[in-house]
């Protein structure tokens, strides 16, 4: 059956691009209250690697059956990034953006781990292509996405630790 596995195809897609228009008004936003962004040379692969996770998606996936289990898993992850945005409100950013003088959020999802929003991420990257039975794509999309992970945190905590200075 074709319409459930392109409804939740359909469902992710508005979802980023929605994301996408969010964090470009609370990035410019926070750049006109004087914030300035940290290690922006990262962030073109790491939305090309986004980008091709979903387009893939929609080439392998449409017309899979959805498996249950990973896709409440996957409903689990949602409500986790409802959380996580709202907890940010307009702090929330697809980029690193730091405001000179901001107190860190510590609240929300924050009082448990440091980048609850990555690990969200890195949950959806694995269980979406496993809802549509793609394990091999996961794993791929897993190890590319903790490529970048890996330097996005690093300028991340580093810029966090200027900020604590």
């Amino acid at each position: 059956m074709l319409w459930p596995s392109v409804a939740l195809l359909a469902f992710v897609t508005l979802q980023r691009l929605a994301e996408l228009m969010h964090a470009r008004r609370n990035t410019a936003a926070l750049l006109a209250r004087g914030a300035r962004e940290i290690a922006p040379g990262h962030y073109p692969y790491m939305v090309a690697m986004h980008a091709a996770w979903l387009i893939g998606l929609w080439l392998l996936a449409a017309g899979r059956p959805i498996s249950p289990v990973w896709f409440v898993i996957f409903m689990v992850l949602q409500g986790l990034r409802v959380w996580v945005l709202a907890t940010l409100k307009e702090r929330w950013t697809t980029r690193i953006i730091v405001l000179p003088g901001a107190a860190l959020v510590t609240s929300g999802p924050y009082r448990f781990f440091s980048h609850p929003n990555y690990a969200v991420v890195v949950g959806e990257i694995a269980v979406l292509p496993l809802a549509f039975g793609l394990p091999l794509y996961a794993l791929i999309f897993s190890l590319l996405n903790a490529a970048i992970l890996t330097l996005r945190i690093r300028a991340e905590n580093a810029a966090l630790r200027q900020v604590m200075a």
